[in-house]
């Protein structure tokens, strides 16, 4: 059974910090992309970064430079370091992993608020 549980969020203060991480487990195959999305009520979900097997990562250009995606292949596990968050980052972080990206977790919420 594919289980992707996102951890870390919660709320933090403009110009804080958090790291999300998202631990996958029952992967058959190896795992490829991942990636962390988010989304706030009414919206449609977004990529905010990915990285490859081998390292090489995208961010969307409203995140640039203040977030780092990073994993660890050998734990199945990605990480997603903010910081300089701003209200406009609140929304609920979801990962997601190639080949089974049909597969979502729960998210977990980050809220930037004063």
């Amino acid at each position: 059974q594919v289980r992707l549980v996102e951890s870390g969020g919660g709320l933090v203060q403009p110009g804080g910090s958090l790291r999300l991480s998202c631990a996958v487990s029952g992967v058959q195959l190896s795992i490829g992309l991942m990636a962390w999305y988010r989304q706030v009520p009414g919206k449609q979900r977004e990529l905010v970064a990915s990285i490859t097997r081998s390292g090489s990562t995208f961010y969307r250009e409203s995140v640039k430079p203040r977030f780092t995606i990073t994993r660890d292949n050998a734990k199945n596990m990605v990480h997603l370091q903010m910081n300089s968050l701003k209200p406009e980052d609140t929304a609920v972080y979801y990962c997601n992993v190639d080949p089974v990206s049909q597969y979502w977790g729960r998210g977990t919420q980050v809220t930037v608020s004063s």
